[in-house]
């Protein structure tokens, strides 16, 4: 055997045991007299021993062990007379016996350790390296952890784990396909799929009304640190169910998470329409943690001789809770802070609520005292506080102040990622205007079901249709997403229809689901959860990447296999992308 104990397991209770531990050299120290060895691996770290009364040839080995170095010692657990209590295996420690390494190595080029002096482009280099590490290593045991807990439930819960195929038909919609040429369809291909939907739909026809998959999606889209080219969703569809249903059972999949991965107790998971949340927040997925919610003040502002005011469709602000001894530095910061082009704001009002009581704003040139003073009752602001307006058009403006209430509350501390606030996001509009293509887009998918009694602004207001669809939101980040499905071929065509599909291209890309309508489909509905977002959230990370085992970079390369390549020019004639070699 290589190993008779992990090197994380040894106590006390094991003093005089024979053992044999195998793992990679973590640090070494040689005090003359004695040479201590920490060897390490994923379960811990056990110190080892080595002093003069060892054999000569073994010491002199034991002091050319370099980093990383694979070892095999044999031994006994012996009683650490400095003794480090921070670690499980602290109180002990291994007398050698013998030594063998298994394996030499190089000189890591960044240090092993939970702080390490290697950057991001590094660490994306030699990911084998960082996955040594603990935090990236406890990342990846959370998101297993993670991924038993919603097998667990969901088979509780009679769903049937299902695998749809990955490779698919392209279809319009959406972000862009990652696509595969055919070899044996010369000029045709396959595209990788963006989320399973088509084939989850089929599966409620064909009777299996409560599937799930824990799946591999691709979108060939722009990066963020929430994004990557190739992600894991949490995919679920149910039959014979409506809205209510779905939302209290995975309602009750996340509050199982939380409890039994995080040892957290969610209260009931609240509710907001698509409407209030922009109403209040400017954002179909608010942060929740912290209040600073939006105060419009149009019945308040205008009319009194400030054109920015008096021009804008919108006037609205927030009440920055004791923020109100903020520098003109600090504001100018702000104001900075929305004028970036990502934001696009072009100034920014500002009052004080002074802790003495008096008013002051950026503009008081334009608004008397008495004025301020029903700004103050629209903010309920109390002495400390600060009030920060901005104005436009009214969703553009929204957006922008979303950013700036984000900005806030950081600043002020309120976005804690030890505090969890989950949210429903309900009633979305079923379509979105684009201005690039003037036609409307599905907002969700075109797929997602409206409400009945909404049906008939298909053809007079599509604008104002509100579909049966839901997001949930934990920390102003959207964690999953899904609707009730449409399951009538009728409605299903006419849906098509305003999307600006003719007849015959609906039939060519979705015909085979449009077909399979007819013959039973049953009322549906799912959703899908972005698992690489919720893992990230539970380790309390800004970036999904690390709860990834092998994740892209910012331009979507791996830069450890160098890929995506090029490929020989044999290849690219055998799949007719290029006839001439």
């Amino acid at each position: 055997m290589h190993r008779t104990h992990t090197c994380g397991e040894l106590s006390i209770a094991d003093l005089g045991k024979e053992v044999i531990l195998a793992g990679w050299v973590q640090k070494s120290r040689d005090l003359g007299g004695m040479t201590f060895i920490d060897v390490r691996d994923r379960y811990g770290i056990t110190q080892l021993t080595f002093n003069a009364d060892d054999n000569d040839a073994m010491r002199a080995q034991a002091r050319e062990l370099g980093r990383e170095f694979v070892i095999k010692v044999s031994g006994t657990v012996i009683e650490r007379s400095s003794k480090n209590l921070k670690i499980p295996t602290g109180e002990v420690e291994i007398k050698v016996s013998s030594l063998e390494i298994l394996n030499a190595a190089k000189l890591p080029p960044f240090l092993i350790e939970d702080e390490t002096d290697g950057g991001d482009d590094l660490r994306m280099k030699y990911r084998y390296l960082d996955l040594r590490r603990n935090p990236v290593r406890n990342n990846l045991v959370l998101r297993h952890k993670m991924a038993q807990e919603v097998r667990k439930y969901l088979d509780g819960m009679e769903f049937i784990e299902v695998e749809t195929p990955v490779l698919i038909k392209s279809t319009p919609e959406g972000a862009r396909d990652f696509v595969v040429p055919s070899r044996m369809n010369p000029g045709e291909f396959y595209a990788l799929p963006q989320s399973p939907q088509t084939f989850k739909q089929l599966l409620m026809v064909s009777g299996f009304d409560r599937y799930f998959q824990i799946v591999k999606c691709f979108r060939d889209e722009d990066l963020r640190a929430d994004r990557q080219p190739e992600f894991t969703q949490i995919d679920c569809e149910m039959a014979f169910i409506e809205q209510e249903d779905i939302l209290n059972v995975f309602e009750g999949l996340i509050r199982t998470l939380f409890k039994n991965v995080k040892g957290v107790d969610l209260v009931e998971v609240p509710r907001m329409t698509y409407a209030d949340a922009m109403r209040l927040y400017g954002s179909d997925k608010p942060d929740t943690r912290f209040g600073m919610q939006f105060v419009e003040l149009n019945d308040v502002v205008k009319g009194k001789g400030f054109p920015i005011f008096d021009n804008a469709e919108l006037v609205v602000g927030i009440n920055a809770k004791g923020a109100a001894e903020y520098t003109r530095k600090q504001l100018d910061e702000l104001t900075d802070f929305i004028k970036r082009p990502q934001i696009g704001a072009t100034g920014l009002i500002y009052m004080r609520h002074n802790t003495d009581g008096s008013l002051k704003s950026s503009v008081d040139k334009f608004y008397s005292e008495d004025e301020l003073k029903k700004w103050s009752a629209a903010f309920s602001t109390e002495p400390g506080d600060l009030v920060l307006i901005m104005a436009g058009g009214t969703d553009k403006v929204r957006k922008q102040l979303n950013e700036l209430r984000l900005e806030m509350g950081t600043r002020l501390g309120l976005r804690d990622k030890n505090t969890f606030a989950p949210l429903w996001v309900i009633d979305f509009p079923l379509l979105e205007w684009d201005e690039d293509t003037q036609r409307f887009h599905a907002m969700h998918h075109p797929f997602t079901s409206p409400k009945p009694e909404d049906i008939a602004l298909l053809d007079t207001n599509p604008g104002e249709v509100r579909a049966n669809a839901y997001d949930m939101v934990v920390n102003g980040i959207e964690i999953g997403g899904g609707s009730i499905r449409i399951h009538d071929r009728t409605l299903q065509a006419l849906m098509f229809k305003h999307l600006g599909f003719s007849k015959e291209e609906a039939q060519k890309q979705f015909g085979f689901l449009m077909d399979a309508f007819e013959f039973g489909a049953p009322p549906h509905g799912g959703i899908a959860f972005g698992f690489d977002r919720l893992c990230s959230i539970f380790a309390g990370l800004d970036s999904i990447r690390d709860v990834i085992a092998f994740p892209k970079n910012n331009s979507g390369r791996d830069v450890m296999i160098d890929s995506p390549s090029t490929i020989a020019d044999e290849q690219l004639a055998e799949l007719k992308i290029r006839t001439t070699i």
